[in-house]
Parts: structure tokens; sequence; C-alpha cells
């Protein structure tokens, strides 16, 4: 017994010693590294433990559900630093079959080593265990089988390696390295080909890279190169900046997916380094040689201030959305977005003006603009015809030129909409129709 005491003393000092050599500033520095990367976004299910995993993602072929990558037994306690930079940066499990490239190790490949040792080092030793067992995915077989993903990853996942700077800039470098490495921002605003791969991983990949992308959940991930109609040409580095630090700005407000990544990740990464993505993201030409700044027109709002609400989708603009966006579209500053010359309003797909109309959302706090501020979903109280006459209105008015929309296109999303709508919502919308 006496032996035994003594063992157990040794092996929970051994064990103690163990946890205080951990560098504890490279568990500081990963628990950056993966706000920076946003990976508490996906590996954690609604009201569910942090890493635990269990988030439903839609695929077009099936619902996957993200990994527990808590240092758990169920989670990756097992993983050596080889098995987690395997599945972070080369897409293979610790059993070796290919993720889902939901998992966005294409961009991950070009994650610094000493990055990702930092990485591992805070999810063994800074995030805190959680004994929850991974979900099988909802994806019918055959789709389901894993092996056609290893002929995926061949084609198409970039040569793992460190980031390479190529520029002169030291701020644009470092952006470079942030927007497409950790901050995969090309997994979502980078529109893929039929087989699914993005088309472009980086600036040096041609103007696809970042252009914008299909719909996804009922969202459009806008277009992040230069231009003025769709992109951020008509945004300067500072109100960027602003954006990506409280989720509002000058000239806009966060919505949909990009709430998150405000809310989990970039409200708490650095001036500098906010700074350093903006500066990257200001340098993209546009995508259309022929892009202008947007040139305000005032007909509209001289008709709305003299009562003339004879415009297609006036009246219902007047009566559901002046009191917050104002009649001459303008808005009110870091409350209610500007709808004059919002680049989210004059995307070729409408898809997400139209799903926030019926919707509606909510512009989440942080820490440096702690309001917040909810608009309303419109679903129960507007028919399809009304929707699209206020969309068309407000895609066309104060010098915007989206192109009109058809009470088809909003039912298409309706219909996709309810699914996830809550009983007393779908009640009244049924009740309305």
């Amino acid at each position: 017994m006496k032996n035994f005491v003594i063992a157990t003393l040794a092996l929970l000092g051994s064990a103690s010693l163990h946890a205080a050599e951990v560098d504890q500033n490279l568990i500081k520095q990963g628990a950056y590294l993966a706000r920076a990367g946003d990976c508490v976004a996906c590996h954690t299910a609604k009201n569910g433990k942090p890493f635990a995993g269990g988030l439903p993602m839609e695929t077009p072929i099936g619902t996957i559900y993200s990994t527990n990558i808590t240092p758990d037994k169920s989670g990756i306690g097992d993983y050596s630093f080889e098995d987690f930079d395997q599945a972070v940066r080369h897409g293979v499990a610790k059993n070796g079959s290919t993720l889902y490239p939901a998992m966005p190790y294409p961009s991950y490949a070009r994650v610094n080593k000493a990055d990702m040792q930092a990485l591992y080092a805070y999810f063994m030793h800074g995030v805190a265990p959680v004994a929850q067992d991974n979900q099988d995915s909802d994806i019918p077989w055959p789709l389901s089988m894993r092996w056609p993903l290893m002929g995926w990853r061949w084609l198409f996942a970039p040569k793992v390696e460190d980031f390479t700077a190529t520029g002169e800039d030291a701020v644009i470098n470092r952006g470079a390295y942030l927007v497409e490495g950790l901050g995969h921002c090309g997994a979502c605003h980078t529109p893929r080909a039929l087989t699914m791969q993005e088309k472009s991983l980086s600036a040096a990949d041609g103007k696809t890279f970042l252009a914008g992308s299909a719909p996804l959940e009922g969202w459009i991930a806008k277009s992040l190169r230069g231009d003025h109609k769709d992109g951020l040409g008509s945004w300067s580095e500072e109100q960027l900046v602003q954006f990506l630090k409280t989720g509002r700005s000058d000239r806009s407000a966060v919505f949909g997916g990009m709430s998150d990544v405000v809310t989990h990740s970039m409200q708490y990464m650095t001036d500098a380094d906010l700074t350093a993505i903006a500066r990257y993201l200001k340098s993209l030409p546009a995508s259309d040689p022929a892009d202008q700044p947007h040139q305000y027109d005032e007909k509209a709002a001289k008709a709305l201030w003299n009562g003339d609400d004879s415009l297609r989708g006036a009246s219902v603009y007047i009566d559901s959305c002046a009191a917050c966006h104002r009649t001459d579209g303008h808005g009110y500053t870091r409350v209610f977005p500007a709808l004059a010359g919002n680049p989210v309003l004059q995307t070729e797909d409408p898809t997400s003006l139209i799903h926030i109309v019926l919707k509606g959302g909510t512009l989440p706090a942080t820490h440096t603009a702690p309001s917040t501020f909810t608009m309303p979903g419109f679903a129960w109280r507007l028919s399809d015809q009304e929707v699209a006459d206020v969309v068309s209105f407000i895609r066309g008015s104060w010098g915007n030129k989206g192109t009109p929309v058809s009470a088809k296109d909003v039912a298409n999303l309706r219909s996709n909409d309810m699914e996830t709508m809550s009983p007393n919502d779908l009640g009244q919308v049924t009740e309305h129709q």
C-alpha cells in the first residue's frame, strides 16, 4: 500500500511538472490564433460547450456535424502534434480518412508551423476537456463514402508550406497571411466550382478570389474586392477596421454568418491585425474594370418627401422601412445602416436582402459597441409580392443599381425559411397568407 501511494504521488507530481513546463505564453498565443481562426464558431453547437462540436452544417449533399476538438479522449485528447497538424493543415484525420472540406484545410495549409504549435498548446492545455462523442453525418450512402474525398484532396488541396510574403509592405503581408490562412475568408467569400473547390485560394490566383459566393443558408457572402457597386471600393480602411471590430460602420452593419465572425473572432483581434486585414483587402483590385463609384440620386428621396409613393414598393417602404432607414436611404450612422450605395443591396443575387426582410436580424453587441439593435422580420406581415416590391424599390433607388426581384424569388426563399421559423412565427405566416 505504501509503495502504491508513493507511486501515485510520483505520477501526480510528474503530471503537475509536465503542465508547469508548458509555456503559458505559447498557450496565450494559441488562444489568440484560435480567435483569429474563429474555431469556436464552427466547433460549438448552439447552447453547447466550447469546442465540443455538434454544430450542424449544410452541404449540397447533406448535413455534417463539427467535431469535438477539446482535449478529451472523445475529442483530440490522444492527438500528437503531428496528428493535429495533419488534420488542420493537411485535412487528414487521425484514422487516416480525409476530412470534409467544410474544414477549411486548403486555407490552413499556409499557416506557419510555429503558429500550429501554439494552437496545439492551446487546445491541449488551454481548453477544458468535454466528453462528447462526434455525431455521424446525415449524408446518405453512397455519397457518405469517404474515399472520394481523398481524390478531391489530391486534386484541389494546395501544398502545405509556411506562408511566404511576396510584397514589400509588411502590413499588407500580415493581412494576406491572416485573410488567406487562419481567417479562411475565401471559404465563404470566394466562388466555388461545380466540384466544390474554391476557384482561387489567394490574390495571386486571380480576380475570383474573394469575389463573392453563392447563397448558403439564406445569405450571400459578398465580394471583398475593390468594386464600388458590390464590393469594398467605397469603404475606407478606417471604416473597414471599425466594421470588423464592432460589427458596424458609417456605411453598413453586420448580419448573417458574419455576425458570428465579429462576435467570436474579430472583436478580440488587435488593432494592428485588423488594420493589416483591412489594408490587404483594400489592395485587391475590382473584379469589374468598368466599375464606377456610387452616385447618389435624390429622385426617390424627393418623391417620398413630397408624399409620392406611386413607385413600385414605395408605399411598403414608407410603412415598414423609412422610420429607421429614412426616406433619403441614409439611415442612422452605426445604428440603422444606410441603404443608399450599400454594396450588399446591389449584388447580382438578391438573396441576402430578401432573407433579412423576411426574417429580420440583430446587430450583436461587442466590447467596444455594447448596444444591440434588432430589425423585425416581415414574413408574417408582407406577401411575397409586397416583399418583392419593396426589395426592388430598395435595390433601384438613391442611385443603387440592383436589378428587380420577383414574387417567385421571394416564395422560394420563404419556403426554405419556414423550415427554421418558430411555431409562433410559422403560425403568423400561415394565417397571413
